[in-house]
């Protein structure tokens, strides 16, 4: 990964966007920052609750959430657009409106510029695998999401629309864009030439 980020560094008037759930980036805040100098770069921190508990369930070999905040706080203080993507949110376990306002919270108190949440969808692999789990850990659950999710990957657009209205309040309410796309600190270089693949 630091390679392909040295090599970026070294061009100008790229639009750049990294998502991860490591806090490992830290790693590489030299390189990202000598690209943001002249490029737009937006580092994308997936955090789907701050409950340390929860996490370590749903996300057992991730950081704890709050190594993820702390990505975002120190990416932004050292001049790398940082946020947050809520996803997925997983109804029941993590769409609490107190979750997520917690976690709106959090992103803003961390300095975050967005944040975006989108709903779990379970194609028939994720299905596979995700629904024993659900067995296993939240077994009160199953019979709603046997019902939700019956001949369909995606949730009702009426749950889409309620976590949409939702968000859209609470970034409203501590001052976050819904995306990078939204808030850009640092204006596009001129571009320059076309990169080449080989």
């Amino acid at each position: 990964t630091r390679a392909i980020l040295e090599e970026l560094s070294r061009h100008a008037g790229l639009e750049l966007g990294i998502v991860t759930k490591s806090n490992l980036v830290l790693r590489d805040i030299d390189v990202l920052q000598r690209i943001a100098e002249n490029n737009q770069i937006f580092v994308n921190v997936t955090i789907t609750t701050l409950n340390v508990d929860l996490a370590r369930i749903l996300e057992p070999r991730a950081p704890r959430p709050d190594l993820r905040m702390e990505t975002v706080r120190k990416l932004n203080l050292e001049g790398v657009n940082a946020g947050v993507i809520c996803a997925p949110v997983v109804p029941g376990i993590t769409d609490s409106p107190r979750d997520l306002e917690a976690l709106v919270r959090a992103t803003a108190e961390a300095g975050g510029k967005y944040i975006y949440a989108n709903p779990l969808f379970l194609k028939p692999c994720s299905a596979a695998i995700f629904l024993p789990f659900l067995e296993k850990e939240f077994p009160q659950l199953v019979d709603s999401y046997q019902q939700r999710y019956k001949d369909r990957a995606f949730l009702p657009k009426a749950y889409g629309q309620r976590l949409s209205q939702l968000m859209a309040r609470l970034r409203q309410k501590y001052g976050l864009c819904k995306d990078y796309g939204s808030d850009s600190t640092n204006s596009l270089a001129p571009a320059g030439t076309q990169l080449t693949l080989f």
